[in-house]
């Protein structure tokens, strides 16, 4: 299928950030957010854009540090994400704005939406969801799990956690904990998790064990099926 791709600059609040959009050949399509791991959008976030609109939809990577703010260390990506884990209605109140930015692309069908994202991306999908905000699904690929503490009585997006068992980062205490929370707001949620499985396992570039981050082809390949399935589904 025939796509188009563009880097385009936008703002919130004053900020400018740098986006990526590819879009299928017939638009205005369904269109997916695309939320970064720790790191900042980079590379890895626009091919999943372009994936995305090899299936017929929009997809929007995004920037939530600010246009140039990248991390190349584990210590500089930490420092970029921790002030969005520590504040997380702050986080959701930007994602919120990012939703609003994607829904006014040309090439996006604003009443089809929906986000994924990658470890802290995966996190900031669910928490898109967690704030009652009116997407057709949200999918967490091997996301943090953690609730903000702000959960929404009711979610309105359906919810497909993509989640490695033997990740240390979301140990199964986090995976049951999502599901209490995910029950308790009364969403349509899935879960399938992969056995003999680490985090970041999306990754090609994922090989420190000591750290958790492991890439498996096997985990990479069945949970973006997964994904298109899901989408297949709140998209119809």
């Amino acid at each position: 299928m025939a796509i188009s791709t563009r880097v385009f600059d936008y703002e919130i609040d004053g900020e400018t950030f740098e986006g990526f959009l590819a879009a299928p050949a017939h638009t205005p399509a369904p269109a997916v957010l695309i939320v970064h791991a720790w790191g900042g959008r980079s590379d890895f976030e626009d091919g999943k854009a372009k994936k995305l609109a090899a299936l017929g939809l929009t997809g929007v990577a995004i920037d939530l540090y600010g246009k140039g703010k990248r991390g190349q260390t584990k210590e500089e990506c930490q420092a970029l994400m921790t002030p969005f884990v520590e504040d997380r209605p702050a986080l959701q109140q930007r994602l919120l704005a990012n939703i609003e930015m994607m829904k006014s692309q040309p090439e996006a069908n604003a009443a089809k939406t929906g986000a994924i994202g990658f470890c802290f991306g995966g996190l900031c999908a669910l928490d898109i969801a967690r704030t009652g905000a009116d997407l057709a699904g949200v999918v967490s690929f091997h996301g943090l799990l953690g609730a903000p503490g702000n959960t929404a009585s009711a979610i309105k997006a359906k919810v497909l956690a993509l989640h490695g068992w033997d990740d240390p980062m979301a140990p199964p205490s986090d995976v049951v904990a999502l599901g209490e929370e995910m029950t308790k707001a009364k969403a349509d949620w899935q879960l399938v998790g992969f056995g003999n499985t680490m985090h970041a396992f999306t990754n090609p570039d994922a090989d420190d064990p000591g750290f958790g981050t492991v890439y498996s082809a096997d985990a990479d390949r069945r949970s973006w099926t997964a994904m298109k399935a899901f989408f297949d589904e709140v998209f119809a």
